[in-house]
């Protein structure tokens, strides 16, 4: 599908991009200590992982494949790849849960004002992968920005199923 790219579309990229931050906020805003770092089965996502994933993944999916620079450190970032089994906190020692937060907060922050200043040109251009050829998955930055939004409202998924496992009441 040819999705036309026109003045709003940055605006309202950015809008949903944040409309799903605040469920994910409302998701842990009642984790307390080991919640954080439950795991439902061992190599699966914890609470602590998903929010630091997020905060890396959309510095690579904006900063890094739209804008081309980045701005998170590989100190923080190493702590979060993608793919294989997530690390139990008990075996790997995971940045602190205010710093991940503060991170989470500081690169979302930047990347709604970044995206709000895309123009139409910038989104219709090419979405490239890391080895330089044409993204697999989207065929332009507007849909690279798109997924971002996807991205994220995933993992807040598993956050919820996270949550229920933990005995926390169900959020609307």
């Amino acid at each position: 599908m040819n999705v036309q790219i026109t003045e709003r579309t940055a605006a309202f990229l950015a809008e949903q991009l944040d409309g799903t931050r605040q469920w994910t906020l409302k998701l842990i805003a009642d984790l307390k200590d080991d919640d954080w770092v439950f795991q439902p089965a061992p190599g699966l996502g914890h609470a602590l992982w998903l929010c630091g994933h997020v905060a890396c993944s959309q510095h690579l999916l904006i900063h890094v494949r739209c804008l081309g620079g980045g701005v998170l450190d590989e100190s923080f970032t190493r702590h979060f790849p993608i793919g294989g089994p997530v690390k139990s906190a008990k075996d790997y020692s995971y940045p602190p849960v205010q710093t991940i937060l503060a991170t989470m907060e500081e690169v979302h922050r930047r990347i709604l004002a970044d995206i709000c200043k895309m123009s139409d040109s910038l989104l219709a251009e090419p979405a490239l992968g890391g080895d330089g050829k044409p993204h697999p998955h989207y065929r332009d930055k507007c849909g690279v920005v798109a997924h971002c939004n996807r991205h994220e409202a995933f993992h807040a998924g598993q956050i919820a199923t996270i949550r229920r496992l933990l005995g926390k009441s169900f959020l609307r």
